[in-house]
Protein backbone atom coordinates (compact mmCIF):
# COMPACT_ATOMS: atom_id res chain seq x y z
CA UNK A 1 0.00 0.00 0.00
CA UNK A 2 1.22 3.38 -0.91
CA UNK A 3 2.00 6.28 1.41
CA UNK A 4 1.14 9.88 0.87
CA UNK A 5 4.70 12.17 0.58
CA UNK A 6 5.53 13.67 3.34
CA UNK A 7 4.08 16.88 3.17
CA UNK A 8 7.57 20.24 2.12
CA UNK A 9 8.78 22.03 5.08
CA UNK A 10 7.97 25.68 3.62
CA UNK A 11 10.58 28.55 5.25
CA UNK A 12 8.57 30.32 8.16
CA UNK A 13 9.61 34.07 9.15
CA UNK A 14 11.62 35.48 10.29
CA UNK A 15 13.32 36.39 6.62
CA UNK A 16 16.72 38.05 6.32
CA UNK A 17 16.16 39.27 2.52
CA UNK A 18 17.65 42.60 1.74
CA UNK A 19 15.59 45.60 0.91
CA UNK A 20 15.51 45.79 -3.02
CA UNK A 21 14.82 48.61 -5.76
CA UNK A 22 11.08 47.65 -7.72
CA UNK A 23 10.64 45.72 -9.87
CA UNK A 24 12.57 43.11 -7.62
CA UNK A 25 14.95 40.14 -8.13
CA UNK A 26 14.59 36.79 -7.72
CA UNK A 27 17.90 35.78 -7.13
CA UNK A 28 18.35 38.22 -4.80
CA UNK A 29 15.94 37.21 -2.21
CA UNK A 30 16.45 34.89 0.67
CA UNK A 31 15.02 32.59 1.05
CA UNK A 32 14.58 31.85 -2.70
CA UNK A 33 11.29 31.11 -3.26
CA UNK A 34 10.26 28.07 -4.95
CA UNK A 35 8.01 28.31 -8.04
CA UNK A 36 7.80 24.01 -8.32
CA UNK A 37 11.66 23.84 -10.28
CA UNK A 38 12.07 20.41 -9.04
CA UNK A 39 8.58 20.07 -7.39
CA UNK A 40 6.10 19.87 -10.67
CA UNK A 41 4.94 16.80 -12.58
CA UNK A 42 3.01 17.44 -15.22
CA UNK A 43 -0.23 15.29 -16.27
CA UNK A 44 -1.20 16.47 -19.97
CA UNK A 45 -3.70 18.43 -18.35
CA UNK A 46 -2.92 21.42 -21.01
CA UNK A 47 -1.79 19.58 -23.80
CA UNK A 48 -1.45 21.63 -26.91
CA UNK A 49 -3.14 25.02 -25.07
CA UNK A 50 -1.52 28.50 -25.62
CA UNK A 51 -1.48 30.75 -22.47
CA UNK A 52 -0.62 34.26 -21.97
CA UNK A 53 1.24 35.37 -18.62
CA UNK A 54 1.63 38.83 -17.36
CA UNK A 55 4.54 38.97 -14.78
CA UNK A 56 5.34 35.85 -15.96
CA UNK A 57 9.14 36.32 -15.56
CA UNK A 58 8.92 35.90 -11.42
CA UNK A 59 6.35 34.90 -8.52
CA UNK A 60 3.03 33.23 -8.88
CA UNK A 61 3.97 33.80 -13.03
CA UNK A 62 6.69 31.98 -13.10
CA UNK A 63 4.48 29.31 -11.36
CA UNK A 64 1.98 29.30 -13.27
CA UNK A 65 4.53 29.24 -16.57
CA UNK A 66 6.36 26.30 -15.36
CA UNK A 67 3.41 24.65 -14.30
CA UNK A 68 1.54 25.54 -17.63
CA UNK A 69 4.42 23.96 -19.79
CA UNK A 70 5.02 20.89 -17.57
CA UNK A 71 0.98 20.19 -18.38
CA UNK A 72 1.87 20.02 -22.42
CA UNK A 73 1.15 24.05 -22.58
CA UNK A 74 2.88 26.71 -24.64
CA UNK A 75 3.54 30.29 -22.65
CA UNK A 76 3.49 33.28 -23.69
CA UNK A 77 4.89 35.34 -20.70
CA UNK A 78 5.43 39.12 -20.10
CA UNK A 79 7.55 41.21 -17.73
CA UNK A 80 8.54 45.01 -17.32
CA UNK A 81 12.40 45.17 -16.76
CA UNK A 82 13.30 42.10 -15.04
CA UNK A 83 15.36 40.09 -18.04
CA UNK A 84 17.70 37.98 -15.49
CA UNK A 85 14.29 36.14 -13.94
CA UNK A 86 12.56 36.25 -17.33
CA UNK A 87 15.29 33.92 -19.11
CA UNK A 88 15.43 31.86 -16.44
CA UNK A 89 11.63 30.88 -16.37
CA UNK A 90 11.81 30.60 -20.20
CA UNK A 91 14.61 28.15 -20.07
CA UNK A 92 12.72 26.28 -17.67
CA UNK A 93 9.60 26.60 -20.14
CA UNK A 94 11.67 25.31 -22.64
CA UNK A 95 12.86 22.36 -21.02
CA UNK A 96 9.39 21.17 -20.41
CA UNK A 97 9.62 20.78 -24.37
CA UNK A 98 7.15 23.71 -24.87
CA UNK A 99 7.39 27.08 -27.23
CA UNK A 100 7.90 30.10 -25.22
CA UNK A 101 7.57 33.83 -26.02
CA UNK A 102 9.59 36.20 -23.90
CA UNK A 103 7.46 39.53 -24.29
CA UNK A 104 9.36 42.68 -22.08
CA UNK A 105 6.95 45.95 -21.84
CA UNK A 106 5.28 48.00 -19.90
CA UNK A 107 1.42 46.75 -19.68
CA UNK A 108 -0.03 50.23 -18.48
CA UNK A 109 0.52 50.87 -22.14
CA UNK A 110 -2.61 49.96 -23.93
CA UNK A 111 -1.17 49.62 -27.20
CA UNK A 112 1.17 47.40 -26.16
CA UNK A 113 -1.58 45.04 -24.39
CA UNK A 114 -2.61 44.66 -27.53
CA UNK A 115 0.40 44.21 -29.59
CA UNK A 116 1.48 41.29 -27.00
CA UNK A 117 -1.87 39.78 -27.43
CA UNK A 118 -0.92 39.84 -31.51
CA UNK A 119 2.33 38.42 -31.11
CA UNK A 120 1.19 35.26 -29.02
CA UNK A 121 -1.18 34.88 -31.79
CA UNK A 122 0.84 35.20 -34.46
CA UNK A 123 4.13 33.53 -33.36
CA UNK A 124 2.14 30.59 -31.28
CA UNK A 125 -0.78 30.18 -33.24
CA UNK A 126 -3.77 31.44 -31.17
CA UNK A 127 -4.26 31.99 -27.75
CA UNK A 128 -6.45 29.86 -25.26
CA UNK A 129 -5.58 30.93 -21.71
CA UNK A 130 -5.46 34.60 -20.84
CA UNK A 131 -3.46 34.54 -17.25
CA UNK A 132 -3.86 38.73 -16.10
CA UNK A 133 -1.74 38.25 -13.02
CA UNK A 134 0.77 41.44 -13.06
CA UNK A 135 0.67 43.42 -10.32
CA UNK A 136 2.35 47.42 -8.63
CA UNK A 137 1.99 47.86 -5.06
CA UNK A 138 4.08 50.28 -2.52
CA UNK A 139 3.03 50.87 0.65
CA UNK A 140 2.16 53.80 2.67
CA UNK A 141 1.23 54.70 5.92
CA UNK A 142 -0.92 58.14 4.99
CA UNK A 143 -3.48 59.16 2.89
CA UNK A 144 -1.40 62.09 1.83
CA UNK A 145 2.00 59.82 1.37
CA UNK A 146 0.26 58.45 -1.79
CA UNK A 147 0.79 60.70 -5.12
CA UNK A 148 -1.75 61.28 -7.93
CA UNK A 149 0.42 59.63 -10.04
CA UNK A 150 1.04 56.40 -7.82
CA UNK A 151 -2.79 56.07 -7.72
CA UNK A 152 -2.78 56.32 -11.14
CA UNK A 153 -0.18 53.74 -12.07
CA UNK A 154 -1.72 51.35 -9.61
CA UNK A 155 -4.78 51.09 -11.59
CA UNK A 156 -2.93 51.65 -14.62
CA UNK A 157 -1.22 48.32 -14.33
CA UNK A 158 -3.43 46.46 -11.76
CA UNK A 159 -6.82 46.58 -13.62
CA UNK A 160 -6.43 48.71 -16.74
CA UNK A 161 -4.38 46.91 -17.97
CA UNK A 162 -6.64 43.53 -17.55
CA UNK A 163 -9.29 45.63 -19.10
CA UNK A 164 -6.44 46.29 -22.45
CA UNK A 165 -5.20 42.92 -22.49
CA UNK A 166 -8.63 41.13 -22.27
CA UNK A 167 -10.32 42.95 -24.81
CA UNK A 168 -8.05 41.81 -27.52
CA UNK A 169 -7.88 38.48 -26.66
CA UNK A 170 -11.33 37.80 -26.19
CA UNK A 171 -11.73 38.13 -30.10
CA UNK A 172 -8.70 35.29 -30.70
CA UNK A 173 -10.22 32.77 -28.00
CA UNK A 174 -12.14 29.57 -28.90
CA UNK A 175 -15.10 27.87 -27.12
CA UNK A 176 -13.35 26.03 -23.89
CA UNK A 177 -10.60 29.52 -23.42
CA UNK A 178 -10.07 30.32 -19.93
CA UNK A 179 -9.63 33.62 -18.77
CA UNK A 180 -7.57 33.76 -14.86
CA UNK A 181 -7.56 37.31 -12.87
CA UNK A 182 -4.96 37.58 -9.91
CA UNK A 183 -6.81 39.45 -7.32
CA UNK A 184 -6.09 39.03 -3.55
CA UNK A 185 -7.59 38.83 0.15
CA UNK A 186 -6.95 42.39 -0.09
CA UNK A 187 -10.28 42.67 -2.00
CA UNK A 188 -12.11 41.65 0.90
CA UNK A 189 -9.53 42.37 3.76
CA UNK A 190 -7.81 45.66 2.70
CA UNK A 191 -4.33 46.85 3.95
CA UNK A 192 -4.87 50.19 5.00
CA UNK A 193 -1.01 50.58 4.42
CA UNK A 194 -1.76 49.16 0.89
CA UNK A 195 -4.90 51.07 -0.10
CA UNK A 196 -4.55 51.74 -3.99
CA UNK A 197 -3.18 48.27 -4.57
CA UNK A 198 -6.30 46.88 -2.19
CA UNK A 199 -8.87 48.93 -4.06
CA UNK A 200 -7.34 47.58 -7.42
CA UNK A 201 -7.62 43.97 -5.88
CA UNK A 202 -11.74 44.81 -4.93
CA UNK A 203 -12.55 46.17 -8.60
CA UNK A 204 -10.19 43.31 -9.75
CA UNK A 205 -13.03 40.59 -8.39
CA UNK A 206 -16.02 42.70 -9.61
CA UNK A 207 -14.56 42.71 -13.03
CA UNK A 208 -13.92 38.90 -13.13
CA UNK A 209 -17.37 37.98 -11.99
CA UNK A 210 -19.41 40.48 -14.27
CA UNK A 211 -16.80 39.51 -17.33
CA UNK A 212 -17.94 35.65 -16.55
CA UNK A 213 -21.31 36.44 -17.29
CA UNK A 214 -20.84 38.41 -20.64
CA UNK A 215 -18.52 36.00 -21.92
CA UNK A 216 -20.22 32.68 -20.81
CA UNK A 217 -22.35 32.41 -24.18
CA UNK A 218 -19.14 32.68 -26.04
CA UNK A 219 -17.65 29.29 -23.93
CA UNK A 220 -14.89 31.47 -22.18
CA UNK A 221 -14.80 31.05 -19.07
CA UNK A 222 -13.29 33.76 -16.37
CA UNK A 223 -12.19 33.44 -12.82
CA UNK A 224 -9.61 34.45 -10.24
CA UNK A 225 -7.38 33.34 -7.66
CA UNK A 226 -7.26 35.57 -4.34
CA UNK A 227 -3.93 34.59 -2.90
CA UNK A 228 -2.91 35.18 0.79
CA UNK A 229 1.05 36.56 1.30
CA UNK A 230 3.12 34.98 -1.47
CA UNK A 231 7.38 34.97 -0.79
CA UNK A 232 7.98 37.01 -4.32
CA UNK A 233 10.75 39.80 -4.99
CA UNK A 234 7.52 42.21 -4.94
CA UNK A 235 7.37 42.15 -0.91
CA UNK A 236 11.10 43.22 -0.08
CA UNK A 237 10.77 45.65 -3.30
CA UNK A 238 7.93 46.84 -1.94
CA UNK A 239 7.33 46.68 2.10
CA UNK A 240 9.08 47.93 4.90
CA UNK A 241 12.18 45.84 5.98
CA UNK A 242 10.14 44.92 9.43
CA UNK A 243 7.00 43.45 7.51
CA UNK A 244 9.20 41.54 5.06
CA UNK A 245 10.99 40.22 8.15
CA UNK A 246 7.64 38.91 9.70
CA UNK A 247 5.71 38.65 6.38
CA UNK A 248 3.32 36.03 6.73
CA UNK A 249 3.34 35.40 10.64
CA UNK A 250 0.20 36.61 11.31
CA UNK A 251 -2.03 33.61 8.79
CA UNK A 252 -3.01 30.64 10.55
CA UNK A 253 -0.32 28.65 8.49
CA UNK A 254 2.50 31.23 10.06
CA UNK A 255 4.05 31.67 6.73
CA UNK A 256 3.66 33.19 3.05
CA UNK A 257 2.82 31.06 0.07
CA UNK A 258 5.46 29.69 -2.26
CA UNK A 259 4.48 30.83 -5.25
CA UNK A 260 4.02 26.88 -6.20
CA UNK A 261 1.26 26.48 -3.68
CA UNK A 262 -0.41 28.91 -6.25
CA UNK A 263 0.06 27.25 -9.44
CA UNK A 264 -2.68 24.04 -8.59
CA UNK A 265 -5.35 26.84 -9.07
CA UNK A 266 -4.42 28.20 -12.06
CA UNK A 267 -3.86 24.73 -13.87
CA UNK A 268 -7.03 23.50 -12.31
CA UNK A 269 -9.15 26.73 -13.50
CA UNK A 270 -7.66 26.69 -16.81
CA UNK A 271 -7.97 22.92 -17.74
CA UNK A 272 -11.07 21.57 -19.64
CA UNK A 273 -12.09 19.23 -17.03
CA UNK A 274 -13.27 22.66 -15.36
CA UNK A 275 -16.33 23.77 -17.78
CA UNK A 276 -18.34 24.45 -15.10
CA UNK A 277 -16.19 26.81 -13.30
CA UNK A 278 -17.09 30.39 -13.84
CA UNK A 279 -17.35 33.51 -11.94
CA UNK A 280 -15.48 31.81 -8.71
CA UNK A 281 -12.92 33.23 -6.82
CA UNK A 282 -10.80 30.81 -6.05
CA UNK A 283 -8.93 31.90 -2.08
CA UNK A 284 -5.79 30.43 -1.36
CA UNK A 285 -4.79 32.14 1.80
CA UNK A 286 -2.99 29.36 4.43
CA UNK A 287 -6.25 29.21 6.78
CA UNK A 288 -7.10 33.02 6.67
CA UNK A 289 -11.26 33.16 6.10
CA UNK A 290 -11.84 35.68 3.34
CA UNK A 291 -15.77 37.35 2.76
Amino acid sequence: MSRMPTPVRYPHPPFSSPKQELPGSTALMNPRPDHGEESWIGANRLEGRIALITGGDSGIGRAVAIAYAREGADVALSYLSESEDAADTARLVREAGRRCLVLEGDIADPGWCRQMVERCVAELGGLDILVNNAAHQMSFDDLDEISDDEWRKTFAVNIDAMFYLTKAAVPHMPPGSAIINTTSVNADKPNPSLLAYATTKGAIQNFTAGLAQMLAEKGIRVNCVAPGPVWTPLIPATLPQDAVESFGQNYPMKRPAQPVELASSYVMLAEPMSSYISGATIAVTGGQPIL
